[in-house]
């Protein structure tokens, strides 16, 4: 079963642009991420700018309408993600309690969708659905 951990640290809503790591945190989350890799769980992972650096595209009036971060009605970002490949839900909690998050981060676990958990008509409408998990060269 693949999941999704999602990094949520407290206060990246806010964090500036050039927001600088702290290396000995950055090397404990190596250390964190090569057990990940090396106990052949990892698929992949990436961490991610803050807001201030991205932008939202909505919907609400039926036209994309694009908004620059800082986004001021944020509560929670994400700062990064691991997807792995485990066996249950409980296994992917074990791997969460292992993270060396500070305490003021906050790991979600999500299982991701599998054709699997869908009704044959889903599944006929997503046709093709696998071909575009692909990698395609940039």
């Amino acid at each position: 079963m693949r999941f999704m951990m999602l990094m949520i640290p407290l206060g990246y809503e806010t964090a500036p642009a050039d927001v600088k790591l702290d290396p000995e945190r950055v090397s404990a989350m190596m250390k964190y991420n090569e057990a990940l890799k090396d106990a052949g769980v990892l698929i992949t992972l990436d961490g991610l700018h803050p807001p201030s650096m991205g932008a939202r595209v909505s919907f609400a009036s039926g036209k994309p309408i694009v908004t620059d971060g800082p986004f001021t009605e944020a509560k929670e970002v994400l700062g990064g993600y691991w997807m792995i490949d485990v066996k249950s839900r409980e296994e992917a909690i074990a791997w969460a309690t292992k993270c060396p998050a500070s305490n003021n981060e906050i790991i979600e676990i999500r299982k991701v969708q599998e054709m699997s958990d869908f009704s044959p008509e889903v599944q006929q409408a997503a046709a093709g659905f696998a071909e575009l998990q692909a990698k395609s060269p940039r």
